[in-house]
């Protein structure tokens, strides 16, 4: 079987353009900080509320600067319902639901997860801009989805004093 010259070029400029591509995603996804969600634990979902740490949901301080948010999905709506959170601090996120499949999306912020029931997700997040980021959940979860949502506060403490 004869390759034609012009046939090899082209073979060789997709097979370079197809590379070049996948390059360019992985070193953009490195930059901006895209990174899949960790954690491959999984709970009961039956027993979300009487299990470490979603018995008792909500912000905790870790270390310096650093904290723990720990939070339930539930059908349309999260517990807690709203964080506030200090300018700056190194936030990680873990979360699962407890009874159908959710996400958990912070709009313009690299903060996207798919919530299976028991499974639980994990991401780091630093919020750098103080203000008001709404929680969405882009998984339709039944006839009330439109209304689940939560609210995050970044605080600015030095700003008050």
């Amino acid at each position: 079987m004869h390759i034609h010259r012009y046939e090899k070029y082209w073979l060789g400029f997709g097979f370079c353009a197809l590379v070049a591509f996948i390059i360019f995603m992985f070193i953009t996804a490195f930059v901006n900080g895209h990174h899949p969600s960790g954690g491959s634990e999984v709970i009961d979902p039956t027993h979300v509320e009487k299990t470490p740490p979603f018995d008792n949901p909500g912000l905790h301080q870790t270390g310096e600067n650093e904290y723990e948010a720990d939070i339930v999905a539930m059908a349309f709506g999260y517990k807690p319902n709203k964080l506030e959170i200090p300018l700056g601090a190194k936030v990680k996120f873990v979360i699962t639901s407890q009874d159908v499949v959710h996400s958990f999306t912070i709009p313009q912020t690299t903060v996207n997860m798919e919530l299976v029931p028991g499974h639980i997700g994990t991401k780091e997040y630093t919020f750098k801009k103080p203000g008001h980021y709404l929680v969405l959940c882009n998984e339709y979860c039944g006839a009330g989805h439109q209304m689940m949502k939560m609210e995050i506060e970044v605080l600015d403490h030095a700003s008050k004093k």
